[in-house]
């Protein structure tokens, strides 16, 4: 008997209601078309950069090859909850269906953590080209940056279908309001009717401890390139603390909102919306910023293709 209420005790709440970033009109409007300007420049940002790489000599390379895969990744893992949060703010009532809520656990959390196995294979990309330069072409070959992304894609899976499985094994039997713009593990763990204390911890261990654990791996790693640096010529110096620069301002912004979120006692905060929306809009926006104006190779391959493309279409014009 116990194990039958169980069982519908989880089928019971078949829709949550999402409370969104602000009660307030002025601001939810406000919010609306600053968060749909972000998303469209997220969108093409990201797009340009994968055209660009796709289109020249750059895909070849694995630095560019790499982040390609970051940019795609950005576009997946933004489009999951971005524009729903951005529709949800002209409606009063923000319901999320179960079955999207909790395919949103598993998505953000798949895509999330490809995206950070992404970013240290970027960084060992960094680390080989800077501290063992004579060794690049063999350590980084094409059969290996292809083993790095297939890895990145495993380790997702293995990261996010433990996720998902306790997710599901939640009974939500009576409250259904989550104070949050998209389904989550902790928020979910609030409104959730048995003892979630097993399930905090397990989520602590494998979200939280895999960020700070991730982030000081490229921490170390970073540190080591700037070490090497100093016996580069100026030249050098200047071109690998332009591409580090790069690289770890997006670690930045990507790995100490997400830290803060899971590597703590298993509860909500006001301010989990706040850092929330550096991991899922504002880091993936800053990306393609980030990555090309601080890269003069990017620039100048994007130029390249661009005008290609433009002047290509003009002389078929001229030519018809």
């Amino acid at each position: 008997v116990p194990k039958e209420e169980k069982m519908e005790a989880k089928g019971n709440v078949t829709q949550f209601i999402l409370f969104g970033l602000s009660y307030d009109q002025n601001i939810q409007i406000f919010c609306f078309f600053l968060f749909l300007f972000c998303y469209i420049s997220l969108i093409l940002g990201n797009l340009l950069i994968l055209i660009s790489i796709h289109c020249s000599h750059l895909f070849h390379q694995p630095m560019y090859y790499f982040l390609s895969h970051l940019s795609s990744m950005d576009i997946y893992y933004t489009s999951i909850v971005t524009p729903k949060l951005i529709a949800d703010l002209l409606t009063e009532k923000k319901t999320i269906s179960y079955g999207y809520c909790m395919f949103q656990v598993f998505s953000m959390h798949f895509f999330g953590s490809i995206e950070v196995f992404i970013l240290t294979a970027m960084a060992l990309d960094r680390y080989v080209a800077i501290c063992k330069p004579l060794h690049y072409m063999v350590i980084m070959s094409r059969k290996k940056c292809n083993l790095l992304v297939l890895a990145a894609w495993a380790g997702g899976a293995a990261h996010s279908l433990p996720q998902l499985s306790m997710t599901l094994n939640l009974a939500f039997c009576g409250p259904n309001e989550i104070d949050h713009y998209f389904c989550d593990i902790f928020p979910l763990l609030k409104i959730a009717c048995t003892d979630t204390s097993i399930t905090g911890v397990l989520v602590v261990l494998s979200s939280g401890i895999i960020s700070l654990g991730v982030f000081v791996i490229l921490f170390v790693s970073y540190a080591i390139i700037l070490w090497t640096l100093r016996t580069h010529s100026a030249e050098g110096r200047r071109k690998g603390l332009s591409t580090c620069g790069s690289h770890f301002v997006v670690v930045i912004l990507f790995f100490i909102p997400a830290i803060f979120s899971y590597l703590r006692p298993p509860t909500t905060y006001p301010e989990d919306k706040v850092f929330a929306l550096f991991y899922t809009i504002i880091a993936p926006m800053f990306n393609p910023l980030i990555y090309t104006l601080r890269n003069t190779e990017m620039k100048n391959a994007m130029r390249k293709v661009w005008r290609q493309k433009i002047w290509g279409k003009g002389n078929i014009k001229h030519m018809g």
